[in-house]
C-alpha cells in the first residue's frame, strides 16, 4: 500500500491529497529516510509524521483495505510518539500567548525597541 494512502486510511490526514503534500514536503520519513507518497510501506515499518510541530511516531501493524472508523484504527498502527513531543506543545501554546493578544494591532514604537532589544540584546540602546 502506497505511504500517502496508509496515512490517510489511519486518519492522520483528512484527504490522501493532504497526505502526498506532506510527502512532497518532507514532513513524512519511513525507516529514517525522507520518501515520496509512491512508496510501498509493509507491516512492521515506521513512519514518523510531522504535523502541527509534533513528530507522530507510529509502526505498522497491518494494512487495511480502505480507510476505517476511528475506533478500529489501533487494529492496523501502534502509536510510539513519546510523550514529550505533547509537553513541547503545551510550552509553544504559552509562549505564543505571552507577548501580545490577536488582533492587538501593529506595535507600538516602545514595543519594536524591546522586541529589538530581546531579540538582539547585543545592539546598542539609543
Amino acid at each position: 500500500m502506497r505511504v500517502d494512502k496508509y496515512l490517510w486510511s489511519v486518519r492522520y490526514f483528512k484527504s490522501r491529497s493532504l497526505a502526498t503534500q506532506a510527502c512532497k514536503k518532507g514532513a513524512v520519513r519511513v525507516n529514517g529516510s525522507i520518501i515520496k507518497a509512491s512508496r510501498e510501506v509493509y507491516p512492521s515499518d515506521k513512519i514518523v509524521v510531522r504535523k502541527n510541530q509534533i513528530n507522530y511516531e507510529l509502526e505498522i501493524l497491518d494494512l487495511p483495505k480502505s480507510r476505517l472508523g476511528a475506533k478500529l484504527v489501533d487494529l492496523f498502527r501502534k502509536d510510539i510518539t513519546p510523550k514529550e513531543a505533547f509537553a513541547n506543545t503545551e510550552l509553544l501554546k504559552y509562549a505564543k500567548d505571552h507577548y501580545r493578544k490577536r488582533g492587538t494591532g501593529r506595535p507600538s514604537k516602545k514595543d519594536r525597541r524591546d522586541i529589538d532589544g530581546f531579540t538582539n540584546p547585543d545592539a546598542e540602546e539609543e
